[in-house]
């Protein structure tokens, strides 16, 4: 190889970059950091209830506090909707009525127009 002085009207030529290394080492902690993130989002992820599992525990709990004769809402009703909310709960109220219960009105009707009732 030779020793040539440089051409004419060329630009010098351009430095050598070193800092490669941290480049790639900042590129693996980041993508580390990106994997650690995303499994442990997967995690949290599976292993919440499932909506549905969610109102079948409120729907339990609403049945034992009527038995009990609490009032209010269930800690396991906090993540159930307003509307979802409220059909647990006339649905609860509607289960807790009793079944031997008899009409308030003591009549009997035999299907005729002859003054049965009465």
């Amino acid at each position: 190889m030779t020793n040539l002085p440089p051409m004419p009207n060329t630009p010098p030529p351009m430095p050598v970059s070193k800092p490669a290394g941290k480049r790639r080492r900042n590129l693996i902690v980041a993508a580390v950091v990106a994997v650690a993130l995303l499994v442990g989002g997967g995690i949290y992820w599976l292993t919440r209830p499932s909506y549905d599992e969610t109102v079948k525990s409120c729907a339990k709990a609403l049945t034992a506090q009527m038995k009990a004769g609490g009032k209010g809402k269930p800690s396991a009703c906090d993540g159930v909707k307003k509307d979802d909310y409220d059909t647990l709960v006339i649905s609860a109220a509607i289960g807790g009525l009793s079944k031997t219960d008899k009409d308030t009105l003591d009549y009997y009707d035999n299907g005729t127009i002859d003054g049965s009732i009465g």
